[in-house]
């Protein structure tokens, strides 16, 4: 039950930041690593990808969907960090200090729960809260 919760909630995040990257993705280009080719379409296609992630981990019908999902929001958390952390550096580096480490800590942080999160929910992991 709480697996299913967190599921569905997961899923709704990333459903909205999907949405968010399509309908807005100006806030997202303004924290791109200048190293990353094509940022509209990398953009664009992140946002897909959340998209698609949403869906799968929500669909009822296929546990191998769900965890194919799971491993591909997973694979999509560990692969935007670096512009996190690139968005850190920017936003600190400001004069009035950006949204500050209160912020950006937590978010930081917040990276490794979402991975593990996702493999969790999709059914990917059962670790560490398998019953021995």
């Amino acid at each position: 039950m709480i697996r299913t919760g967190l599921r569905w909630l997961l899923a709704l995040f990333y459903a909205l930041a999907g949405y968010m990257h399509l309908a807005d993705p100006a806030p997202f280009l303004a924290i791109m690593p200048d190293w990353v080719p094509a940022p509209e379409a990398v953009v664009w296609w992140t946002g897909i990808a959340e998209l698609l992630g949403a869906v799968a981990l929500t669909q009822p019908f296929s546990k191998p969907l769900r965890y194919a999902g799971a491993m591909g929001l997973a694979l999509y958390a560990i692969c935007v960090f670096p512009a996190n952390i690139h968005h850190f550096a920017l936003d600190m580096a400001r004069p009035d200090g950006g949204w500050g480490l209160g912020y950006h800590l937590p978010r930081m942080l917040a990276q490794p729960l979402l991975v593990w999160l996702a493999l969790w929910t999709g059914g990917a992991t059962d670790w560490p809260l398998r019953r021995r």
